[in-house]
């Protein structure tokens, strides 16, 4: 008589692997090889040195880009006679707050930081909407002429007809002395364009398909569809283009002659190019209300130059955080690809 043995199944050979001990656990055993794999045990002994040595490294980087805008601060805020002489270092000398007071009541202030808040604010969402719009247009196939026009806008980023002939054109069309001189010209960038262009070609063609089949047109497409899902490369544009348009005062100096339309840049310009003379002009007004004042806060040449550069640098500095976290994306999937 034979008897029939019934072959042990898995569940009731194997142990679990809660109840094996802590040594005995083989790297047969799949919950250890899991952990193995995780981040914190694939450390080895070289990674704590390097890991080290880039936050020195890091943090020392950091502090020489930091330092030349924390040298202007601490230069402006400290005794003029003593940033004059260069003997601001590390920390401010003399703390005041003088210099600010007398630039900000400089004649024209006012007016040329309202249109260079005007001229950044409506040139960044008009040259962002125009970026957007033709970058989507270029993308389309059944745009007319497609490859021609998309040519066309890349031709102008390395030919242009020159200063003259650009003049005659900006007076032929009455933006001299306008302040839509500093709007319209600026609309239409082509590097914007590229890099719109192909993060929407990035992104799945499904989108739009399964839009055309529900019957929505282009433009329904493009604010419906495309527009919610390109924020990151939009705030990249933005970033650039709010930048360039805070920082512009060339197109003041060939274009513009009216007073009321100087934006701050070009104001701040022409006060660095007469700091002397502004510097005295200040000295002379304390005197004359009766109060001469002292040396550590009559205004000089370098204070009106470092205070003006931290009047320029501030505003545009607390731009950058509100899209820092779209832009890495944005700049790295809208980059050109070969």
């Amino acid at each position: 008589m034979t008897t029939r043995t019934t072959p042990a199944t898995p569940a009731a050979t194997a142990t679990p692997p809660s109840t094996l001990p802590a040594g005995a656990r083989t790297a047969q055993d799949p919950w250890s090889r899991r952990r193995r794999r995780g981040p914190h045990l694939q450390r080895t002994r070289g990674d704590l040195p390097f890991e080290i040595w880039n936050y020195v490294g890091f943090t020392i980087f950091a502090l020489v880009c930091g330092y030349p805008f924390y040298y202007l601060i601490i230069n402006s805020v400290s005794a003029n006679d003593v940033s004059a002489l260069g003997d601001v270092r590390l920390w401010p000398v003399g703390f005041h707050l003088s210099n600010y007071t007398q630039v900000l009541g400089l004649g024209g202030l006012a007016s040329a930081t309202l249109v260079s808040v005007a001229r950044t604010v409506i040139g960044t969402v008009t040259t962002v909407l125009a970026s957007a719009f033709l970058g989507f247009m270029f993308t389309q196939e059944r745009m007319w002429k497609r490859a021609l026009w998309y040519r066309l806008v890349i031709f102008t980023m390395y030919f242009n007809a020159g200063l003259i002939p650009v003049y005659v054109t900006m007076k032929s069309l009455g933006l001299t002395n306008s302040f839509w001189v500093y709007i319209l010209p600026a609309i239409v960038q082509p590097f914007n364009i590229i890099l719109v262009k192909t993060y929407v070609e990035s992104l799945p063609q499904s989108l739009q398909e399964a839009a055309e089949l529900d019957g929505a047109g282009a433009i329904r497409i493009f604010f419906s569809i495309i527009f919610p899902n390109i924020t990151p490369i939009l705030a990249t544009v933005a970033i650039f283009t709010a930048v360039a348009q805070w920082n512009s005062f060339q197109d003041t100096l060939l274009y513009v002659t009216d007073q009321k339309l100087y934006p701050l840049q070009y104001v701040l310009y022409t006060y660095i190019n007469q700091a002397s003379s502004l510097a005295a002009a200040a000295q002379n007004a304390q005197s004359n209300l009766g109060a001469l004042a002292s040396a550590a806060t009559s205004q000089t040449p370098t204070s009106i130059r470092l205070t003006v550069a931290v009047i320029v640098v501030l505003p545009i500095l607390f731009v950058y955080p509100i899209f820092q976290r779209f832009f890495v994306k944005g700049i790295m999937l809208g980059a050109v690809k070969g």
